[in-house]
């Protein structure tokens, strides 16, 4: 897998929106193997570019980073309060029914797995309140897989992987959390950061950026 270009959807003075490939860190790991990521690449471009969010490495899709501080904090600050809107698409193991309504919610705490970190895990006495929005986009009956498009509220660590496993339809190319056969099913997570909206952090100017979901 190569990862020459850096995809930059849009830049100003205050931000940059990237689209970011399946299996490229967000930022930096820890040791020299894990030092090439979208945070470093966009840096060397644009040495102002400062991290807001993250995506797991496994994921693709959308992520906007600030230009210099001021910016940094107020979009941080728009994650933090919830205001800005996420949306994914994945494809799950086995058939998803509808939500009885045109929205499914999932609301199940989630903390880490210590002794088996990464991994995070549904924890009622321990979990963080998670908080998961979700419906069917389509279903392949001879695959045995559901479409979903999936709304985070909250923006937990692994929070959408970690849901959809509680439901029974864990994501299919999960190399974390799926079993061998779920892994086998695809060469990558199918997890998609589809559609992200946020007013901007000078202008407070309405934005709204969809990347074409590669699955």
């Amino acid at each position: 897998m190569h990862f020459d270009e850096l995809k930059v959807l849009y830049v100003d003075e205050a931000l940059l929106v990237l689209d970011k490939p399946a299996g490229l860190l967000s930022v930096p790991g820890r040791g020299e193997d894990k030092q090439d990521c979208l945070s470093a690449r966009a840096q060397a471009r644009y040495p102002d570019a400062l991290v807001v969010h993250r995506l797991d490495m496994a994921t693709s899709g959308l992520m906007v980073m600030a230009r210099g501080a001021p910016a940094q904090r107020s979009l941080s600050l728009a994650f933090a309060s919830r205001s800005v809107s996420k949306r994914y698409v994945a494809v799950v193991d086995g058939q998803l029914a509808p939500a009885p309504q045109t929205w499914g919610v999932i609301d199940l705490p989630i903390s880490v797995d210590w002794p088996d970190r990464p991994r995070r895990m549904i924890d009622h006495q321990r979990g963080k309140p998670s908080l998961t929005h979700w419906r069917v986009l389509a279903s392949d009956c001879s695959e045995a897989m559901t479409r979903v498009e999936l709304q985070p509220v909250t923006g937990r660590s692994h929070q959408l992987r970690v849901h959809l496993l509680a439901l029974g339809h864990a994501i299919v190319g999960d190399r974390l959390y799926g079993s061998a056969r779920v892994q086998a099913m695809a060469e990558r997570l199918l997890l998609h950061a589809c559609t992200l909206e946020f007013d901007h952090p000078m202008s407070a100017q309405a934005m709204r950026f969809v990347s074409p979901v590669p699955f």
